[in-house]
């Protein structure tokens, strides 16, 4: 059995432990054995541990769909079986089959389908497309931990809550894991952060689609209607996450979580104090823009722009919650001052990190039903590949941006945002922005990560120059290694996985 977490680059340590690769784990069972965990952003699969007759499930999302295929298509001519899963393999199972040469398909989660695959792979008989659905949240899998290698990640992470009641229109969450929160129970996401406690790490990334699943606006429709029954259930949801929060509150006070939220919840102070009290100290925040227009252009409206959102984005931080902000380039809306404007405004907004992405139409979402749509008339294509499958183009020839632009060059949307990077991440900028940590340890902890963040997804994913890139990844690397002692913590293997407390937990619905 083996499991590849396939990527076109190897940094020999990684940020985050990619976790579905541990839940598959321990999806598998135990009566063929442990599989063989490979994760490709450490170091590339070796190809000669594959033998005929082996298994091989390959997870993919569009981002590693080319080299999840390499992989797929050399397992298959040592004779191995081939599995594919992953948000891409949940949309196009097709593609597995024609690129990939894929055996059978899992559409959907997998902690339930996955063991059944297995087995059938290995009686000969693999069914060609397997639905794993969506499966209720108290049935999905722990991660099988003991298998992951020892010292080669920073962070751990734990997923509390699948699905986001969004509909952002460059977002695919909301459709393949369903707008209806599906949130694990606070006992068991407290025993695995325990047990990766003990191990001796001691940030935690809660990898949820939204940590922020019940809004005050949800909250006031559901008071609207007659019927209560949708006024209960989330207002149970709410509760839930408090009652996390107060048992996150209980851990070794070193320990310190990262999470995914909407900007909605700066309107929740009582939930921002939770989250400080739980030290989940730092959100990935989806910004997007920074003007009107902008937000309309991908369907966030309940976002808010310019001197309005500078003060949302501080609110967090004035509560104790440091925000990676996001930001998409190459809106319609957008034009040659906008990104100065959007470094300086996360500036003001005391932001901690920034990311500046191109945009892209990911399949799954509106914007690349739209554009597809409208480009399938065109027949664009490089080397012969539809620009409509960009993921199956060469990395070094695929499009840095695919939407001609109203008013500015594709050449010139992509300087602009390298430029973002470069000026946000700066060693002054960071600097400057160290100071949000008070020990020296930290402060060093803090830039090394920045710069890294930066390395990793930056030159990366946006340069086109070739040498530019392999200097980052070089570079990545480096920093990487330096980085990793300063976020591990003290192994402990004693820690008892705190009791729920008689204490009332407040859930208050007003600001």
């Amino acid at each position: 059995m083996h499991l590849v977490n396939p990527s076109a680059r190897a940094f020999g340590v990684a940020v985050i432990t990619p976790r579905w690769l541990y839940v598959l784990a321990a999806a598998t069972g135990t009566t063929w054995g442990d599989p063989i965990i490979v994760d490709e952003t450490l170091e590339h699969i070796d190809l000669n541990t594959i033998a005929a007759g082996d298994v091989v499930g390959i997870g993919i999302h569009t981002g590693n769909a080319l080299r999840g295929y390499e992989v797929g298509r050399a397992a298959r001519e040592r004779g191995a079986w081939v599995v594919y899963g992953g948000i891409h393999a949940t949309l196009f199972p097709e593609e597995m089959h024609e690129v990939g040469g894929a055996h059978a398909v899992v559409k959907g989660d997998g902690d339930q389908v996955w063991s059944q695959v297995v087995r059938d792979c290995l009686a000969g008989n693999p069914q060609r497309v397997y639905e794993g659905g969506r499966i209720p949240a108290g049935e999905f899998s722990q991660a099988r931990w003991d298998l992951m290698p020892k010292g080669r990640y920073m962070w751990a992470s734990v997923q509390t809550v699948r699905g986001c009641p969004k509909h952002c229109s460059f977002c695919s969450v909301w459709r393949t894991d369903g707008q209806e929160p599906r949130q694990r129970g606070v006992d068991a996401v407290i025993a695995e952060i325990v047990e990766l406690r003990r191990m001796g790490f001691r940030f935690i990334a809660l990898a949820d689609d939204n940590f922020y699943p019940v809004t005050y606006e949800d909250l006031a429709m559901a008071a609207r209607r007659s019927d209560k029954t949708r006024l209960h259930e989330l207002e149970a949801l709410r509760a839930e996450r408090f009652e996390l929060m107060e048992r996150l509150s209980q851990l070794p006070s070193d320990t310190v979580c990262f999470t995914q939220i909407t900007m909605e919840a700066a309107e929740d102070t009582s939930f921002l104090d939770a989250m400080k009290r739980a030290r989940i100290l730092g959100a990935l925040v989806g910004v997007e823009s920074v003007s009107e227009a902008g937000l309309k252009d991908v369907y966030k409206g309940f976002n808010l722009a310019g001197e309005e959102l500078v003060a949302r984005l501080k609110t967090f931080r004035r509560h104790g919650v440091h925000v990676l902000g996001s930001f998409i380039f190459g809106l319609p809306s957008d034009t040659p001052d906008s990104f100065r404007a959007t470094v300086a405004l996360a500036e003001r907004a005391d932001l901690a990190f920034a990311q500046f992405v191109l945009l892209t139409p990911f399949p799954g979402t509106i914007d690349f039903e739209k554009w597809a749509s409208a480009e399938n008339k065109k027949g664009t294509s490089v080397d012969g590949v539809p620009v409509t499958t960009h993921w199956l183009i060469p990395e070094s020839r695929r499009p840095k941006l695919f939407t001609p632009h109203p008013s500015m060059s594709l050449e010139r949307i992509r300087e602009g945002a390298q430029g973002a990077w470069d000026e946000f991440y700066s060693w002054g900028s960071v600097w400057r922005r160290s100071s949000v940590v008070k020990s020296i340890k930290s402060r060093v902890a803090f830039m090394l990560i920045s710069k890294l963040y930066r390395q990793m997804y930056a030159n990366t994913g946006i340069a086109t120059d070739s040498a530019r890139v392999n200097r980052s990844q070089k570079w990545a690397r480096l920093m990487a290694s330096a980085a990793k002692p300063l976020f591990t913590g003290r192994p402990m293997p004693d820690l008892q996985v705190p009791a729920p407390t008689n204490r009332p937990v407040s859930v208050a619905q007003s600001a």
